[in-house]
C-alpha cells in the first residue's frame, strides 16, 4: 500500500566552526539573503526558496549524545557537496572566489549541458557554482 507520507524537504544544515562567519560568508560569496540569525550564535538561515540553508557549530551538545559527535573529514572531500543553480556560472564564480571562496575548478562547459565550477568555502566544504541542466 502505498504512504500518504508527502515530505517537503526543508533543511540542508552546514555545520560551521562560525555559525555567524559562515552566514555572512554564504551572504556575500552566494548571494544569499539572511533569513535568521540566533544571538546564542549556535543557528544562521539563509532564505534559499523552498529549502532553507542552515548553519550550526560543528559542537552540539544537544545532540551528540544521540546522533553522535561531528567529525570533519580526514581526506580532501567532505561526504556531501551544496550546490547553486546560476543562470551565470562564471559571474557566480567570481563572485564566490573574490568574496573569500577558495577556487577548486573554473566553470566549464560539461557534456550533459550544464556549465559547472567549484569552490570550498570558509570550512572547506565543496560548494557546486552550475547552470540549470535543461531537459
Amino acid at each position: 500500500m502505498a504512504s500518504k507520507i508527502a515530505p517537503k524537504f526543508a533543511y540542508t544544515i552546514i555545520y560551521a566552526r562560525d555559525v555567524e562567519k559562515s552566514v555572512a560568508f554564504y551572504s556575500k560569496a552566494f548571494g544569499y539573503e539572511v533569513q535568521r540569525l540566533d544571538k546564542s550564535g549556535r543557528w544562521g538561515e539563509l532564505q534559499s526558496g523552498h529549502t532553507t540553508i542552515a548553519f550550526t557549530p560543528l559542537k552540539q551538545h544537544e545532540t551528540e549524545g544521540l546522533t553522535g559527535k561531528v567529525e570533519i573529514p580526514q581526506h580532501d572531500r567532505s561526504a556531501i557537496e551544496v550546490c547553486f543553480d546560476y543562470s551565470d556560472v562564471d559571474a557566480a564564480f567570481k563572485r564566490a572566489v573574490e568574496n573569500g571562496a577558495v577556487a577548486v575548478s573554473e566553470p566549464e562547459e560539461k557534456e550533459w549541458g550544464q556549465k559547472v565550477g567549484y569552490v570550498r568555502d570558509i570550512d572547506g566544504n565543496v560548494v557546486r557554482l552550475g547552470s540549470h541542466v535543461r531537459q
